[in-house]
């Protein structure tokens, strides 16, 4: 696996095809919000779920505590106010 938490990583909209750079020490969530991108959020800390985000490729860096062992080893969603990427790109269903 690729580190980039040096560099940042890129998140993919797949919804509306918009490619959104991360930086290093920012949240996807926040990220998103910044560019006037609408995606739902409650807690901020990945204890709620209600950013939840499914992955359709890329491998994100889970750092929630709302999924299992299991639901984080599939990478099929991840908590995006939380959590981060192990690739530099992450395509998500948004």
């Amino acid at each position: 696996m690729l580190d980039v938490a040096a560099k940042g990583f890129t998140v993919i909209l797949a919804r509306s095809k918009k490619s959104i750079f991360v930086a290093d020490g920012s949240s996807i969530l926040y990220t998103l919000r910044k560019q006037g991108v609408d995606v739902p959020f409650n807690c901020g800390t990945g204890r709620c779920g209600v950013c939840e985000a499914a992955v359709l490729s890329g491998i994100p860096d889970h750092r929630d505590h709302v999924l299992s062992d299991a639901e984080k080893a599939s990478n099929q969603s991840m908590m995006i106010c939380c959590s981060g990427s192990l690739t530099s790109e992450l395509e998500l269903d948004l």
